[in-house]
């Protein structure tokens, strides 16, 4: 069968084979994605991406690009997001560092310090995400690292429910930006769960930090999806912008989270090349709102 009677055969034109593809070659500052109608994604961005801006400017932001949330901001900062009618979509303010974490014994004592106090302040300000990392393994082995986070997080397990405060360890990646970072592997993290078999821990799951990983992003959030509490986007390689020009095809990820009945927030931590901000904001969010079920 000839090239232009199969495509008729199935109903494509040569125009709209033609637009898809000039669409494809879309630069980053083109690209517009019509958002689905029935998006359901509440959107967030993370604080720390605009740091020339206050966060009362960074309030400003969201609202006019309809952002229901700011990530990781601590205390300080939710008299402001209040004010806004916004919401903390993960608390942060407990953690040591992203190197110092659970994994390391000699910090526990810290630790629990640390988030025994946040939690109560977490709960009252309305909040339920609270962030944590374990933090680097140096000499010690998978094993160890893991029975460490489990024993220093089970204390704080029991204040947390109480409380109704959900603790986050976010999965960074180990192979190009936190090199010796334990948690960077779902499969780390998911028998850190099992592990804990508590409902007051999950994983944050970097979208852009699995895929240096392991990608397979699909498959795991579908099989793993009860352990993941909250997810964070960028695009690869570069953690840029969610365009064309990298490899991440978020439309279906946002339809495999959000057909796992997923409801909590979508936050945004690409570092733009697009010197304007706000338009690559806006764009990410269109391209995740143009999601169609899988």
């Amino acid at each position: 069968m000839k090239r232009r009677t199969w495509l008729k055969s199935i109903g494509i034109s040569s125009l709209a084979l033609g637009t898809a593809s000039l669409h494809g070659l879309a630069g980053a500052g083109q690209l517009r994605t019509p958002a689905a109608k029935d998006s359901r994604i509440r959107h967030a961005f993370c604080s720390w991406l605009f740091p020339e801006l206050s966060l009362t400017e960074q309030c400003g932001v969201a609202q006019k690009l309809g952002f229901q949330a700011i990530d990781l901001v601590g205390p300080a900062g939710w008299p402001t997001l209040k004010a806004h009618g916004l919401a903390c979509s993960m608390c942060n303010g407990a953690e040591i560092s992203l190197t110092e974490g659970f994994a390391q014994a000699d910090l526990h004592e810290e630790l629990f310090t640390r988030y025994a106090a946040l939690i109560p302040e977490v709960a009252a300000a309305g909040y339920t995400n609270l962030i944590c990392f374990s933090g680097n393994q140096g000499r010690q082995s998978d094993a160890e690292c893991l029975a460490n986070c489990a024993a220093g997080l089970r204390p704080l397990l029991p204040l947390a429910k109480e409380h109704g405060v959900i603790l986050h360890m976010e999965l960074l990646n180990s192979r190009l930006d936190h090199p010796d970072y334990w948690a960077a592997t779902s499969a780390k993290g998911i028998a850190l769960c099992e592990e804990l078999d508590s409902p007051q821990f999950k994983l944050l799951f970097d979208i852009y930090h699995m895929q240096v990983m392991e990608g397979d992003l699909i498959r795991s959030i579908r099989m793993h999806h009860q352990h993941f509490g909250h997810y964070h986007t960028a695009g690869n390689p570069g953690r840029g912008e969610l365009t064309n020009r990298q490899e991440i095809q978020y439309p279906a990820v946002m339809a495999a989270i959000m057909e796992t009945g997923y409801t909590g927030y979508i936050a945004h931590e690409f570092i733009p090349k697009n010197p304007d901000k706000q338009q690559a904001l806006a764009e990410a969010k269109a391209i995740c709102d143009s999601y169609t079920k899988l």
